[in-house]
């Protein structure tokens, strides 16, 4: 295959009570439908409230089954449930093995690997990391594994939370401590990968989109399908947007673009918690 084509779109937030991302999802869906990528790839929070019950995952998981294209998965938060940090208070609700089952046996793997137009790509539950769950140490040993048959070539790795803000060792702070990937599990995650030649790092999360490089490695946020968060609730450190990212991969090169689905609105998160009213 000379060239790949992959889609990334993240937080998308699915659940049948709100209009807004049903809507900002299906406008999505029919800009993969007139591009035809070779696959898709959602970087986390596919659902609104997983953890909560089985809903909003199945609804997440059928409108993702009309797509056009076949489809990847990694869990976000609002699937399994989040990271313990460090520093910081204690997540709500905290990952569990329970919540991660229920999101591999409605959605799909949470973690997966494969070979395309010269290149290796890794996909990570990010959110067992620093959680002391068995998985997460299975989940080290396949990535050693994974990462040894990559033989010099380029490897591009998704996850749903940024590795970090600017630079590896970033202090943790109470404020940002859930928003990238907690140490010590980076530091151990960035060691693994300092031998191979890792050209990306594609993840969510954060609904802001960036686009940066720290040395070899270009480092892309991809914003919300869904809604933006306002200034008054979130830092803003990029672009606040919905929207999506399209990615071709050819042998040893890589191109990026930065796209907004026509039709798709910027759905504040104020809307959304008053659509929750006393749910939460």
């Amino acid at each position: 295959m000379p060239e790949f084509r992959l889609t990334q779109i993240s937080d998308t937030h699915l659940g049948r009570r709100f209009p807004g991302l049903i809507a900002n999802f299906h406008r999505v869906s029919e800009h993969i439908d007139a591009d035809r990528p070779d696959l898709v790839v959602n970087t986390g929070d596919v659902s609104f409230d997983g953890p909560a019950g089985h809903d909003d995952a199945e609804f997440a998981k059928g409108l993702h089954d009309a797509l056009p294209v076949a489809c990847r998965y990694l869990p976000g938060n609002h699937d399994i449930g989040d990271n313990p940090t460090a520093i910081g208070p204690a997540p709500k609700p905290p990952v569990s093995p329970v919540h991660r089952r229920q999101f591999c046996d409605i959605i799909g793997e949470d973690h997966w690997s494969f070979d395309a137009a010269g290149w290796r790509f890794i996909g990570l539950n990010s959110l067992v990391m620093n959680s002391g769950l068995a998985f997460e140490a299975e989940q080290f040993d396949w990535l050693a594994s994974e990462l040894s048959r990559a033989n010099g070539r380029p490897v591009a790795l998704f996850l749903h939370k940024p590795l970090f803000l600017n630079l590896p060792d970033d202090p943790e702070t109470p404020e940002t401590s859930i928003r990238y990937v907690p140490q010590p599990a980076r530091a151990r995650l960035i060691e693994m990968f300092g031998t191979i030649d890792l050209r990306l790092i594609a993840s969510g999360h954060v609904h802001q989109r960036r686009d940066f490089t720290w040395r070899r490695t270009r480092h892309v946020w991809a914003p919300s399908a869904g809604f933006v968060i306002n200034d008054q609730r979130q830092d803003r450190i990029a672009i606040k947007e919905v929207g999506l990212v399209e990615y071709r991969f050819q042998p040893d090169s890589l191109e990026v673009r930065h796209v907004r689905a026509a039709g798709q609105v910027d759905v504040d998160i104020e809307e959304l918690l008053v659509q929750m009213g006393g749910e939460h």
